[in-house]
């Protein structure tokens, strides 16, 4: 048994995962993992965790959908693009990563796959470098991520950083700088492209298709 360090309750994680990543200690349970990976704060832990409205409340966070219980359960979203998600447990932490290329509700292409010590963004970037893959390089398609962050690296900040020679205008270093190269050369080559931000957890079925392959590790479905 482990306490979530965000809202403080028990949680269990099942023997075989454990077994799988020795020496790990997860730090929080699936229902305050967040694609940010930002721990609460400690004023957020002393409340607890918020009520969500009706309106807002996150459909399928921690669930831990299986691709086809996500087939069966939604048909909302787009139908066509490419859908990339990352997930970690802690950060760093067990992750994985999945991208699916969809053309009028019909999967051309996917892929997905794991690490055992990584972090949220390196899973969002890889599985963002993974469906940039998928389409020609004349392609006019629309690639998903539920990561804001990753949409303002690849198509804002990046331009800056290269320009820079790759450094930062405020000192330290670009996380993650291979993988945000490689996402920002790929992206670049395909002018068609138009990588755009998808709300998490709310039911878009092919975002959470792509949520399902990232978070496969966990299910030992590789």
């Amino acid at each position: 048994m482990f306490t979530c360090r965000s809202c403080d309750r028990e949680f269990d994680v099942r023997q075989d995962v454990l077994d799988r990543y020795p020496g790990w200690t997860p730090q929080e349970c699936l229902d305050c993992r967040d694609k940010s990976g930002r721990p609460a704060s400690s004023a957020e832990r002393r409340a607890g965790p918020a009520k969500a409205s009706s309106s807002s409340a996150s459909r399928t966070k921690g669930k831990d959908l299986t691709i086809a219980e996500v087939l069966a359960s939604f048909d909302d979203g787009p139908d066509s693009g490419v859908f990339t998600d990352g997930a970690s447990e802690g950060n760093p932490g067990p992750g994985g990563w999945g991208a699916v290329y969809v053309q009028d509700g019909e999967v051309l292409d996917e892929a997905r796959g794991s690490d055992p010590h990584t972090t949220n963004n390196k899973m969002e970037l890889t599985a963002l470098i993974a469906g940039l893959r998928m389409v020609p390089v004349d392609a006019e398609v629309d690639i998903y991520t539920d990561s804001q962050l990753i949409v303002n690296i690849v198509t804002k900040w990046a331009d800056g950083w290269k320009a820079r020679g790759w450094t930062k205008k405020s000192a330290g270093p670009i996380a993650n700088l291979d993988l945000v190269k490689e996402a920002h050369a790929l992206y670049k080559q395909r002018p068609g492209a138009r990588l755009q931000w998808i709300k998490a957890h709310s039911g878009n079925r092919w975002n959470e298709y792509a949520d399902a392959l990232a978070t496969s590790y966990r299910r030992e479905i590789h």
